[in-house]
């Protein structure tokens, strides 16, 4: 196995995967892709950020990715975190909130992925927070490229510091598996072993 992290509260749904009963969040391990495609690399997290910024802006809007040390002692590794949004399929409301960590060596490679979807009334946090500070500056240029325009706007209600008024939010949830999951995770020391992996386009 590559990685082993805390499942607490979520049900095994299948190879690799879990779901938890009450909110249908999702966790899923991808197993061993290989080497990765990203021209560039946690050696230069600027430019990986704005790279992944423009990916998912096709489908909806990165909230935040950073460089992330995952467990602890010879089985921990760094590994590109990244925090999305985009709209639930097949609905006419809703979003989904996507956390990523990405695991790469020179040939190796894998992600681990937790999704939590908004349920009942959705848009409830934006709503509530943008008549509590306004309209102005609610909607904000993307802080990884002030010129790009995403499928989702980037929005102030986004913000780490409103997870505490919305703790069942999804995207809180999210913010908070992955801040469990990178204290518990063990990663299998073979894989840590590996040539480090420093971009596909050097």
């Amino acid at each position: 196995m590559l990685i082993t992290f805390d499942t607490s509260g979520f049900q095994p749904s299948g190879d690799g995967t879990w779901q938890h009963p009450k909110t249908g969040d999702f966790v899923s391990v991808s197993g061993d892709n290989g080497r990765l495609t990203e021209p560039v690399w946690l050696d230069n997290l600027p430019a990986l950020r704005r790279e992944l910024a423009h990916e998912y802006a096709q489908m909806g809007c990165l909230i935040e990715a950073d460089r992330v040390r995952v467990g602890t002692g010879p089985e921990a590794a760094d590994a590109a975190y990244q925090l999305a949004k985009t709209r639930i399929p097949n609905r006419d409301h809703g979003l989904v909130y996507m956390v990523q960590f990405m695991f790469a060596k020179q040939d190796a490679s894998f992600y681990v992925t937790m999704m939590a979807e908004e349920l009942g009334v959705t848009g409830v946090r934006e709503a509530t927070l943008a008549a509590k500070l306004g309209v102005d500056g609610f909607y904000l240029d993307h802080p990884y490229d002030p010129q790009l325009k995403s499928q989702l706007p980037f929005l102030r209600a986004d913000d780490p510091a409103f997870d505490p008024q919305y703790p069942d939010h999804p995207l809180s949830r999210a913010r908070a598996w992955a801040r469990g999951f990178a204290a518990s995770a063990a990663l299998n020391p073979s894989f840590v072993a590996k040539p480090d992996f420093y971009g596909a386009g050097g």
